[in-house]
C-alpha cells in the first residue's frame, strides 16, 4: 500500500512518500517545500507529486500533520488551520482534490505520538531507564515554537492531545519564582510555554540581564544578528560564554521539573518521551544530570519518579514516521502497528 506524509507547518513543509505492507513500512526520502511560497497546500502537494513521479491515484492514504488546531466536523471529516500561515485544510475536499480515497488530519505532535511504536532503537538517546511497564500510560512532552503535551493509552495506543503548555507555570527555587514575576509581569500570566519555546529561552536570558548577568561581547553580538535563542544554544555547547550557559542551564532545570510534574500527572511508566526542536539540539546539556535531577525532585515521590524511563527523540522525522503509520491505520491496512 502506498501512503503519503506530510508534517505542514507555516515555514516550511516536509513530504514523504511511504509503502506498508507484509514486511512491515518502508520510508522514502523527505523533501522540503517552503510553505509560504504556494498559494495552498492542493498546489505545494501537487508539486511534491509531480517531483516524485507518483500519480495520486497510486496513493492509497495520505495523514497530513499540522502546526495548528485540528477540529473534528459532524460528519466525521477533519479541518485544521494552520498556525502561522492563513491556510485551512479539509480532509474531504484534499481526498476529493489530490484524489486520494484517505486524507487523516492530525495536530503534529500527535503525529510525533504516533511515530513511537515504528522508531529506531537509534533514534533514542536514554536518560533514564527505569523500570517499562508497557502497561501504563506513555507521556510525550516537547518543546520547541510552543510546547506540546500528549499521553497515549496503554490499551488501545489512542492519542490524547492535550493543552499542557498553556498550563501554569510553577516555579521550584526562589530563583524561579523571581522569573514567573518577570514574564508574569509582561504577559500577564507565566505559562509553560512562556518559558519552554524557542522563544522561551529568549525570556529567561532577558530575566537573568535584568537580574545583572551580562553576555560576553561576542554573544551580545550574535544575539543582535541572529535569533537570541540559536546564539544562546550554540555558545552554551561550545562553552564559549558563561551566560549562555546558566542561560540553558536554567531552561533545562525548568525543562525537567515541568516534565516531572506533568509525570506525577499522567503515571508514565510505559515511558516518557521528550520531542521537539529544542532537546535533541541540546542533548549534551539533557544528558549532562540537570534535566533528571529537576525531573526527580518530587518529594515524597522521588523513588517513584525514578521508575519512569525517559527518553529524548532524536529523530527529527518523527513526525513524518508517525503520519505514515497513521495513514495506513486510517486505511484499515491489516498488520499496521
Amino acid at each position: 500500500m502506498n501512503l503519503l506524509a506530510a508534517d505542514v507547518g507555516g515555514t516550511k513543509t516536509l513530504f514523504m512518500l511511504a509503502t506498508h505492507g507484509p514486511g512491515g513500512f518502508s520510508f522514502g526520502e523527505p523533501l522540503r517545500f517552503d510553505s509560504g511560497t504556494y498559494p495552498d497546500f492542493e498546489t505545494m502537494a501537487g508539486a511534491f507529486l509531480d517531483q516524485s513521479g507518483v500519480a495520486a491515484g497510486q496513493l492509497r492514504a495520505a495523514c497530513l500533520a499540522v502546526a495548528g488546531p485540528v477540529e473534528q466536523l459532524a460528519d466525521g471529516q477533519r479541518r485544521a488551520r494552520l498556525t502561522n500561515l492563513p491556510w485551512t485544510l479539509d480532509s474531504e475536499r484534499l481526498s476529493r482534490r489530490l484524489g486520494i480515497p484517505a486524507v487523516a488530519l492530525i495536530n503534529d505532535f500527535e503525529g510525533i505520538a504516533h511515530s513511537l511504536p515504528v522508531l529506531a532503537p537509534a533514534a533514542l538517546a536514554t536518560l533514564q531507564a527505569g523500570v517499562p511497564d508497557s502497561g501504563a500510560p506513555v507521556l510525550l512532552v516537547g518543546a520547541g515554537t510552543g510546547f506540546g503535551v500528549c499521553t497515549i493509552c496503554p490499551r488501545d495506543g489512542a492519542v490524547l492531545p492535550g493543552e499542557g503548555g498553556h498550563a501554569g507555570f510553577a516555579p521550584s527555587d526562589p530563583q524561579q519564582a523571581r522569573l514567573w514575576q518577570f514574564v508574569a509581569g509582561e504577559t500577564g500570566r507565566c505559562t509553560r510555554e512562556h518559558l519552554l519555546s524557542g522563544s522561551g529561552i529568549g525570556r529567561i536570558a532577558a530575566f537573568l540581564q535584568a537580574e545583572g548577568q551580562t553576555p560576553g561581547e561576542a554573544l551580545a553580538g550574535a544575539m543582535q544578528r541572529e535569533d537570541p535563542a540559536a546564539a544562546l544554544t550554540r555558545f552554551a555547547l561550545n562553552g564559549e560564554d558563561p551566560f549562555a550557559r546558566q542561560t540553558l542551564t536554567l531552561f533545562v532545570r525548568i525543562y525537567g521539573a515541568q516534565t516531572g510534574d506533568l509525570a506525577l500527572a499522567t503515571l508514565p511508566a510505559g515511558g516518557v518521551y521528550v520531542a521537539g526542536g529544542i532537546a535533541p539540539r541540546i542533548l549534551p546539556l539533557m544528558q549532562n544530570g540537570d534535566f533528571l535531577t529537576a525531573f526527580m525532585h518530587k518529594p515524597p515521590m522521588t523513588q517513584l519518579m525514578r521508575r519512569f524511563p525517559v527518553h529524548v527523540i532524536t529523530d527529527t522525522h518523527a513526525g513524518l514516521l508517525g503520519a505514515a503509520r497513521h495513514a495506513a491505520r486510517q486505511a484499515g491496512e491489516a498488520g499496521a502497528p
